[in-house]
C-alpha cells in the first residue's frame, strides 16, 4: 500500500531543566484522526499482533522502512502481524501550528505542561478501533501489544495503561507522559487497581537523546513503576533521538518471549 511520503522532522526547541508554570490553551481544531495501515505480507494466519506508531512528522511506511534497515531485511515474525498506523495531519502548536503527522496537538515539548486530553482521546479512540477490529478477527486481546517512538511511544503508554490494560505489552522508545498525565490518574483508579495484571513495559531511551531528555524518559518510567507497572527500563549508551541495531535486537527477544508461538 503506497501512502504519501513525509521526511522526519523533530522539533529542536524545548523546555529543560526546571519546571515552569504554563496555561493551558485551548484544544486547537482536530482534524478527526485517519490512519493508513501498512502490513507486513505473511505466510500463514498470525496468532498475535503488534501495532507500531511513528514519531511526529513520519508515517507508518517510513517507520517500516527504518525498522527493516536497522534489522537488514523486512521485520517479521511466524505468526506475529506487525500493523504500522500512521497519524492524521493535524495543526501542531510546537512546529507553529503547520499541520504535520502527528497523533496529538501538544502546548509545548515539555514534561511539565498539562497535556491537551481531548486531542489525545480522539486518537486514542481511533486507535481502540483498530485493536476491537483485530480482536474481532480473532487475535486474543492478550495476544496484542502497542509500541512506539517518540509521540507514538506516549500514544502506547496511553493506550496499554489507560484505555485498554488488557493488553499484552507496551514498547516505548524516546518518549516521556507529561507530569499529571491521565495516565497516573487512571492507574490510581479502583478499577485499575481492581485488576491483577496490566501491560508489560519495555522502554528505551538514549543517554545522548537531545530532544526529549533521559530524565524525562526515566522519570516516566519511575512513576509508572510507582503505580504498579512491571517493566524494564534500558538506557541505551551514547544514543541520539533515535533507534540503533542493539534495540531492536532487544525488542525481538522480548516479543518472541512475550507472544510464544503457538502450534
Amino acid at each position: 500500500m503506497s501512502i504519501n511520503q513525509v521526511p522526519y522532522f523533530y522539533i529542536s526547541k524545548y523546555t529543560s531543566g526546571v519546571c515552569k508554570m504554563y496555561s493551558q490553551s485551548s484544544t486547537p481544531n482536530v482534524l478527526m484522526p485517519r490512519t493508513t495501515i501498512v502490513k507486513q505480507a505473511l505466510e500463514k494466519k498470525h496468532t498475535a499482533t503488534l501495532f507500531l506508531f511513528h514519531g511526529s512528522g513520519s508515517n507508518g511506511e517510513d517507520f517500516k522502512q527504518w525498522l527493516d534497515i536497522l534489522n537488514r531485511y523486512e521485520l517479521r515474525f511466524p505468526h506475529l502481524k506487525i500493523v504500522y498506523v500512521t497519524a492524521p495531519i493535524q495543526p501542531y502548536t510546537p512546529n507553529g501550528g503547520m499541520p504535520s503527522h502527528v497523533w496529538f496537538n501538544r502546548s509545548a515539548i515539555s514534561i511539565c505542561v498539562p497535556e491537551l486530553r481531548h486531542s489525545i482521546n480522539l486518537i486514542c479512540n481511533k486507535i481502540s478501533e483498530l485493536i476491537h477490529r483485530e480482536v474481532s478477527d480473532g487475535t486474543p486481546i492478550h495476544r496484542i501489544a502497542v509500541g512506539g517512538f517518540s509521540m507514538g511511544g506516549c500514544l502506547a503508554t496511553h493506550l496499554a495503561y489507560r484505555v485498554n490494560r488488557s493488553l499484552a505489552g507496551c514498547i516505548v522508545m524516546s518518549s516521556f507522559l507529561n507530569v499529571g498525565s491521565s495516565v497516573y490518574e487512571t492507574l490510581t483508579s479502583q478499577d485499575a487497581i481492581n485488576e491483577s495484571k496490566w501491560p508489560q513495559l519495555l522502554q528505551f531511551h538514549g543517554t545522548a537523546d537531545k530532544i526529549v531528555p533521559l530524565d524525562w524518559g526515566k522519570k516516566t518510567f519511575d512513576n509508572l513503576q510507582k503505580h504498579g507497572v512491571q517493566g524494564t527500563f534500558v538506557p541505551i549508551e551514547g544514543a541520539d533521538h533515535e533507534i540503533v541495531q542493539n534495540e531492536l535486537s532487544y525488542i525481538k527477544d522480548w516479543l518472541s518471549n512475550l507472544f510464544p508461538v503457538i502450534e
